[in-house]
This record gives structure tokens, C-alpha cells and sequence, in this order.
């Protein structure tokens, strides 16, 4: 189909996609239009990110590319391997949400900012996977506050100053 639509031989298009997962991915990243906002306020920040992805997944063919390339991920280690990868950017761009937010004093100090990365996709993946993408603002709101309750910096923190990482002493 491919081929036909662009007029073009099979070979001609292997010359351009090595395989169907490349064509695919390259197809995703074209198609991909997602907001990254920068509000000054990390919930905001995540919940329009969450917002924008899921609507870009359920509005566009973007969603079923996307499941595709994570099924096919599952049985081909090529693929897999360039899945790993773009996921690998994927939450550096998220990362960096939270490392602004760890700079206004939002988040402790010592969070992982690629650990929670991974746990915003966590979640972005569980419902693109199944098929739960029609998330209201106010669900969302909730998924993100669980996650922000438990990287907020202590109580008991000021505000300005960052808190330490707490590192446990061996006694001997």
C-alpha cells in the first residue's frame, strides 16, 4: 500500500525504511503533535501533557501506529531496540518538566527525574494500550496528584531551599 501511494517499487521503499517498524516510527514522528507546556506549575505541566497526548493518540492514527510498533517491539529485538531508544528521548523531554519544577522548589532534590519519566509513560502507555485514552481533566488531575504527593520536597522544608539527599549511615 505504501508503495502504491507513493508510486514508487518495494525496493525503492526499502531503500528509504530498512524495515516496517522504521517506516512506522518515521510515520509517528511526522504525525506527532503534542503540547509541552511550561506553566511554572508541574501538575499543569503534566496534566496538559497527559491531556494533549492522549488526544493526539485518539484523534489521529498515531494511537494504533504507536500499540503497533509496542506489539511488534514484543517479538523483534530490532524493533524493541529502536522503541528503547525513542523512548529513551521521550523522557528526557519529560524529565526536564521535572527537573524545572525541581529548580521552583516543587519536587525534592534528590528525585530521579528519569525514574518519574518513566512513570508518567508508565501510565500514558497502560491507557493507549487499553484503549482508555477518553481520560477526563479531572481523572488525570488525580493520577498526577498521586504521583506529585510523592516526590514533593518534606513539610517542613522552606520553600527556597532545596532539601538534602538523605543518605543512610552505617553504625559499626
Amino acid at each position: 500500500a505504501v508503495a502504491r501511494r507513493a508510486r514508487a517499487g518495494k525496493p525503492t521503499i526499502y531503500r528509504w525504511w530498512p524495515s516496517k517498524a522504521a517506516l512506522l516510527f518515521d510515520v509517528y514522528q511526522r504525525l506527532k503533535r503534542v503540547d509541552h507546556p511550561d506553566t511554572g506549575k508541574l501538575e499543569d505541566d503534566l496534566v496538559g501533557f497527559l491531556k494533549s497526548l492522549f488526544s493526539h493518540w485518539r484523534e489521529t492514527s498515531s494511537g494504533s501506529i504507536f500499540r503497533s510498533l509496542i506489539a511488534e517491539a514484543q517479538s523483534d529485538a530490532t524493533v524493541a531496540a529502536v522503541l528503547a531508544e525513542y523512548t529513551k528521548g521521550r523522557h528526557a523531554h519529560t524529565g526536564q518538566m521535572i527537573e524545572r519544577a525541581k529548580a521552583r522548589g516543587e519536587v525534592a532534590a534528590d528525585v530521579d527525574a528519569t525514574l518519574v519519566a518513566d512513570l508518567v509513560a508508565s501510565f500514558a502507555w497502560t491507557h493507549l494500550l487499553t484503549n482508555r485514552l477518553d481520560e477526563d481533566e479531572t481523572t488525570l488531575r488525580k493520577a498526577v496528584g498521586y504521583l506529585l504527593k510523592g516526590i514533593a520536597p518534606p513539610a517542613n522544608a522552606p520553600p527556597a531551599i532545596r532539601p538534602r539527599s538523605r543518605r543512610r549511615r552505617i553504625v559499626g
